[in-house]
């Protein structure tokens, strides 16, 4: 009987050492394991923060129709474009129908119709759409992508329309049940009737007035070699080094490469041989986007999400746009240019998969070296910059946003106007 116990005593104390250990060697449950394989990246403390993908989804502009062709546009973060989008951001928008976009004329409906435009620039997949609006899950447009969302009250005045636009181009989606009244909609309109006057000139919105902006030089830092080596490789130690004629730095472990330009504080880091997860849902595949910059370098401000791109083959880009900005006017984008690549986040990926990342080294610290107001121009002044590109190509955008350059105190971000153009160049007005 006494052996008996014994033996039961011991095999307890064996299970227990062997949950223990289990426990000791890969935490707790839900946790990352202590033991690494090959595939699993160390994550690098003291980077960028880490963000929700919803933090990052809100549109490019907010464009006030007030009726009789007068408009004006709020742009991020500014007070009343935060008060409309958190309103609209609580109402449900359910029973769309399909159309052809050429059924109405959306230039008229834009001039004519007290409304409120959010324009998402290239388009947000739905299924991202959802988790900042309360848009109800319906089949027949679950797999779009939006660019736009038109709210306006109709002409007999007793209706309200909504209508989400697909980024094709060629069809739009109209919410028949939508928590929004008449007076809901002139509430908002009416946040705009003592702003800067817009006009809707060929489907861009053009300012009668100067924008008054912060031209900002900041302090900055650089993240290290070694920093990004620790968080993109598995182990650093067996990475070789090799240096290119044109000056750039290639580390590999003969699998993943990152390709660091010194003269241009940027990055770019290859993984070809990376499993595919086998997940290609756009939405998915930001959201997979946005967990990898979260562990590899984080984020240095506050982002947007610019574009979901379908490059086939179950290959996407994704790319994210850094916003700057204080004051009336709210926050802009930072455009990236080719001389000075900074500003925006690019990832691609296959299956759902993390293959390639791009990014710059450079932080703002928070401190500044230099502050100063400066005006865009608007109205005629600005239309004879417009004039120029008009050999270039359709303009289908213009906005102001942020031109960052580098100097010997820090970086430079200088207030211009952009335009983007029907065959996608961005064309900064000199």
């Amino acid at each position: 009987m006494k052996e008996g116990v014994k033996s039961l005593v011991l095999t307890l104390l064996v299970v227990c050492s062997l949950v223990q250990s289990y426990f000791l060697i890969y935490r707790l449950p839900g946790s990352n394991p202590v033991v690494k394989t090959a595939s699993d990246y160390i994550k690098t403390e003291d980077m960028g923060q880490e963000a929700e993908a919803e933090e990052m989804l809100f549109p490019v502009q907010i464009a006030v129709h007030l009726g009789d062709s007068r408009h004006t546009v709020f742009y991020p973060e500014s007070a009343f474009y935060n008060l409309i989008y958190s309103r609209l951001k609580g109402r449900q928008f359910e029973g769309f129908q399909r159309y052809a976009l050429e059924n109405l004329d959306w230039t008229e409906i834009r001039s004519r119709y007290p409304g409120i435009e959010l324009q998402f620039g290239s388009g947000i997949p739905v299924s991202l759409l959802q988790r900042v609006m309360q848009i109800e899950p319906d089949s027949l447009f679950e797999g779009e992508s939006i660019s736009r969302v038109l709210i306006y009250n109709a002409e007999d005045g007793a209706q309200v329309r909504v209508f989400f636009f697909s980024s094709r181009g060629d069809v739009v989606y109209e919410a028949t049940k939508a928590d929004l009244t008449v007076q809901d909609v002139k509430q908002q309109v009416d946040f705009g009737k003592e702003w800067v006057p817009y006009t809707l000139e060929n489907g861009y919105y053009l300012p009668e007035k100067p924008i008054r902006m912060v031209e900002a030089g900041m302090k900055i830092g650089v993240f290290s070699t070694d920093q990004m080596q620790s968080s993109l490789f598995f182990d650093p130690s067996i990475t070789r080094y090799i240096r290119e004629k044109d000056g750039s730095e290639i580390y590999t472990d003969s699998k993943r490469s990152l390709q660091v330009r010194q003269d241009r504080n940027w990055i770019n880091y290859t993984d070809p041989a990376a499993p595919a997860a086998g997940e290609s849902n756009p939405g998915r595949v930001a959201l997979s986007a946005v967990d990898f910059v979260n562990q590899h370098g984080g984020w240095n401000g506050q982002y947007r999400l610019k574009e979901t791109e379908d490059s086939g083959n179950d290959q996407h880009t994704v790319a994210f746009q850094q916003y700057y900005g204080e004051g009336q006017y709210g926050a802009l984008p930072i455009i990236d240019i080719s001389s000075f690549h900074y500003g925006e986040i690019t990832l691609e990926l296959r299956q759902g998969t993390i293959t390639g990342y791009q990014r710059s080294l450079i932080y703002p610290t928070g401190e500044f070296w230099s502050k100063k107001t400066v005006d865009l121009p608007g109205g005629n002044e600005l239309r004879k910059f417009v004039a120029r590109l008009k050999g270039d190509a359709e303009i289908v955008s213009l906005y102001p946003a942020y031109q960052p350059s580098l100097t010997k105190d820090g970086l430079l971000l200088k207030p211009v106007w952009v335009a983007e153009l029907r065959n996608g160049a961005t064309k900064i007005l000199q």
